[in-house]
């Protein structure tokens, strides 16, 4: 499980265009998008890195979340 802080997710649509990004590199994945948190939890076969470049290619910024 991976879990990151995105910003610039304004509406559903970008909403949307995060989990697309994922799910392009990982059909697989199952991820869930928190718009108002600014947060992405996504099980996945990718790296954080893998994750963390598809969403930027999409126009957000996104590093891992600090939990715990």
């Amino acid at each position: 499980m991976i879990v990151l802080d995105v910003s610039g997710m304004t509406c559903d649509g970008c909403s949307k265009s995060v989990q697309s990004a994922l799910s392009a590199r990982d059909p697989d994945a199952v991820v869930v998008v928190n718009r108002m948190a600014g947060r992405v939890s996504a099980d996945t076969t990718l790296s954080a890195e893998e994750a963390i470049a598809a969403i930027e290619a999409a126009g957000y910024d996104a590093q891992l979340a600090v939990t715990g």
